[in-house]
């Protein structure tokens, strides 16, 4: 082929377009574009006919209905690529696949799956392919091929570029959400904010701040190096159970926080003998247990209460029922701020209840051992309903040690574990003791 016979460039200048609708009045053949030189590559190609608009434009739009129905613009100038490449073998330039990478990003950002994006443009080439005239009336086998060959690569190097900028506005968006989230959770924690800010705020994530929600944190028994794996299982498994509206899983201060509506938890099948409000906690453990780092875990679950500072007092609740169940050594890996109540009422008069532990138990602290042994043995003997035997289970020792015990409490104190009498002040004792975590802590002076 000779070069006068290649047809005048336009003399338009190339400017991008917003839709794939290019396609050449001149089409040489596929045997004839595998002999082209250099020079006849680089002439800019005439103006499109309206019959080849339309054509492109059909391809573009059979491909999106194959995709589900996304915008045909996310397209762009894909579909000339792919005819380039098939006509005349030229790879696609650096500005090209900028601009599909370019449309991978806005794809994401409209909340497009990848799944349909990498679909558009795979329906696209085939359509285009099985379409395209020299390729149909083409009987060169070899030619056929490297225009195949051609049109693969431009097609390979379109779809990576696209999935690329698609990852890198989902990770941006990630991080994004995830400051959102952050932010939002810490203002509803502290029940201080602006109501009609963080209703706005809230609503994004599907919050209706006037429902009675409940608030359960999940504490790892060591730092975790991710909470990414942790949040991503319960969202998983609570918005299956729960739904998707109106819950919110996050992190704050080293603990897994969940936020949840409570009609939608006490509709959950929890067990007859079962408290539903605890059901939250028992879902989120069942979860949490499975996961290579981060157990033991205990859970501690906040009372449901109404509106947005009805959040933030549920998440005192379960923090408080978290730092309570620490100081007790309670085993059990969920527990309720509601069985906890006793302490806070402990607590409300502090003075008094110091004045209770430093009247009662100070005496212990002169046994062999300190005052600790004689304190666990008291609490697991409360526990087990006053059963010596239960009690030397639940702290592994023998019987005669825990009698031996309870004996010295009584000649240290004064006071008879065994005596109805005497028991209640000794629980009562006990119970402040744990909660002040005495005597691992020197009790608080007035």
């Amino acid at each position: 082929m000779k070069d006068t016979d290649a047809p005048a460039p336009s003399s338009e200048p190339l400017r991008p377009r917003p839709r794939c609708t290019m396609l050449d009045t001149w089409t040489p053949s596929v045997g004839e574009a595998t002999v082209m030189t250099n020079a006849a590559r680089r002439t800019r190609r005439p103006a499109i006919t309206d019959a080849g608009e339309q054509w492109l434009a059909g391809v573009a739009a059979a491909a999106a209905r194959d995709a589900g129905g996304i915008p045909v613009a996310l397209l762009g100038d894909y579909l000339p690529m792919v005819a380039d490449a098939a006509i005349s073998g030229r790879k696609p330039k650096r500005s090209e696949l900028e601009a599909v990478e370019a449309l991978g990003r806005q794809a994401a950002e409209q909340g497009i799956s990848a799944g349909r994006v990498v679909q558009l443009y795979l329906s696209a080439a085939r359509r285009l392919w099985q379409d395209l005239p020299e390729v149909v009336r083409s009987r060169d086998r070899e030619a056929v091929r490297a225009a195949a060959a051609a049109v693969l690569q431009v097609v390979d190097d379109a779809v990576a570029t696209l999935a690329e900028g698609y990852a890198v506005a989902r990770r941006d968006l990630v991080r994004h959400e995830e400051t959102l989230r952050r932010e939002l959770i810490d203002d509803l924690l502290r029940g201080d904010s602006d109501l009609g800010a963080l209703v706005d705020r809230a609503e994004p994530f599907g919050l209706d701040l006037a429902r009675v929600h409940q608030v359960a944190l999940a504490a790892p028994s060591r730092r975790l190096p991710d909470a990414e794996t942790a949040i991503t299982a319960l969202e998983a498994v609570i918005f299956d159970r729960l739904g998707d509206r109106d819950v919110l899983v996050a992190t704050k201060d080293g603990l897994l926080v969940v936020l949840a509506p409570a009609e939608a938890i006490s509709a959950t099948a929890a067990p007859p003998e079962r408290d539903p409000t605890e059901e939250l906690g028992h879902l989120m453990y069942g979860e949490l247990r499975r996961l290579p780092r981060g157990g033991p875990w205990q859970i501690a679950v906040g009372r449901p209460h109404p509106g947005l500072y009805g959040i933030a007092r549920s998440y005192e609740e379960a923090r408080e029922a978290l730092t309570m169940a620490r100081r007790l050594r309670v085993p059990s890996p969920v527990v309720s701020a509601r069985d906890l109540l006793i302490y806070r009422v402990l607590l409300r008069d502090q003075q008094a209840i110091v004045e209770l532990v430093q009247a009662v138990l100070s005496p212990l602290t002169q046994a062999r051992g300190g005052a600790e042994p004689l304190l666990a043995t008291l609490q697991a003997y409360f526990d087990t309903g006053a059963v010596a035997t239960e009690t030397a289970k639940r702290i592994h020792v023998s019987v005669r040690t825990v009698t031996y015990r309870l004996a010295r409490v009584r000649a240290l104190t004064g006071y008879d574990p065994a005596d109805p009498a005497h028991r209640f002040t000794l629980q009562a004792a006990v119970l402040g003791a744990r909660a002040l975590d005495w005597p691992a802590q020197p009790l608080p002076t007035s």
